[in-house]
């Protein structure tokens, strides 16, 4: 993935998920919400999908949504967890010389190993999954569509991909108000948002990725919080700042951060005062291909006329 153009910065990426692992569990609501409702889709599917990947997964919360009292969800047996950040990969479940002897609880049975992994270099054989579930991860990455051939390629044949990720209108709010604010304190703005891949265009990435069968669907979470600074610590504290590669090395001006509060709770704030937070979720489905799956027919080789059949409703008392 060596041609893609840097437009994240993998190493801040990494480095603020270290900083956030000692208080992420006071963080984490967006994961385990979003964790949940990505768990539930294998609820959907009938067949058993026995060797999964966390890609990730951080501490461990999209292992822990996987659990349940009767087994995992989706009948998985053996669950690697493979997490970009060390000091949160040694906080969950798993063993491994790569999260080292203390890599956090002891596994519990059918726990394969836990390993530091780049979703931008996966370091996994073809054909090595049955499933990959990606939890908010994805968004980082400089080529989406070669990380998602990657996965493609580490799963088996007729083998599953679920992944959520945040869309183009996560934080609209607040990136209109830091623009604002910097625009009006400095003369001038910085990136600042990292961008993001919009729903209409997700499902052609798993297409050009080689999925079979993709599907894009996306969820709008509102949350609130007393005022904007308590946002920006509450995203600090998730490890998702600013990691655009061509962003300021400054510090941010205060004058900045409360112009930009008292913008957002001029154009946002409710009449108890707190304001609302977007974040758009994309969720992504895709097979890897397989000669079991159905297939769309070719052009003029349908047996019926729809011209006809519908001229036949017509004619029905």
């Amino acid at each position: 993935m060596t041609g893609a153009p840097e437009v994240f910065d993998r190493r801040q990426v990494r480095r603020q998920r270290d900083r956030a692992a000692p208080r992420l569990a006071t963080h984490d609501f967006l994961f385990r919400e979003v964790a949940e409702r990505l768990t539930e889709r294998l609820e959907d599917v009938t067949r058993r999908l026995p060797r999964a990947l966390d890609l990730g997964g951080r501490d461990g919360v999209l292992s822990r949504a996987l659990d349940r009292p009767h087994g995992r969800r989706g009948g998985i047996e053996w669950l690697v967890r493979g997490e970009l950040s060390e000091v949160l990969l040694r906080q969950g479940p798993g063993t491994g010389a790569a999260a080292g002897p203390a890599a956090g609880p002891a596994a519990g049975p059918g726990t394969g190993p836990a390993l530091v992994a780049d979703a931008e270099a996966l370091p996994f054989a073809a054909g090595s999954f049955d499933l990959v579930l990606s939890l908010l991860d994805l968004h980082w990455v400089n080529d989406l569509p070669g990380a998602l051939a990657q996965i493609r390629h580490v799963l088996r044949p007729d083998g599953l991909f679920l992944g959520a990720l945040l869309g183009g209108e996560t934080l609209s709010e607040l990136r209109a108000v830091l623009l604002a604010a910097e625009a009006e304190v400095s003369g001038g703005a910085s990136p600042r948002v990292a961008p993001k891949v919009d729903l209409r265009d997700a499902g052609a990435l798993l297409q050009r990725a080689g999925f079979a069968l993709p599907v894009a669907d996306a969820d709008t979470l509102t949350v609130s919080y007393p005022n904007a600074l308590a946002l920006m610590r509450e995203l600090r504290g998730m490890g998702e700042g600013n990691a655009v590669a061509g962003r300021s090395r400054r510090f941010t001006r205060r004058a900045v951060l409360l112009r930009a509060a008292a913008l957002y709770e001029e154009r946002f704030a409710d009449a108890d005062g707190r304001v609302p937070a977007t974040f758009q979720v994309l969720y992504l489905t895709g097979w890897a291909p397989h000669d079991s799956q159905p297939r769309p027919l070719h052009p003029g080789s349908a047996q019926a006329s729809l011209a006809r059949a519908l001229d036949a409703d017509r004619s029905e008392p």
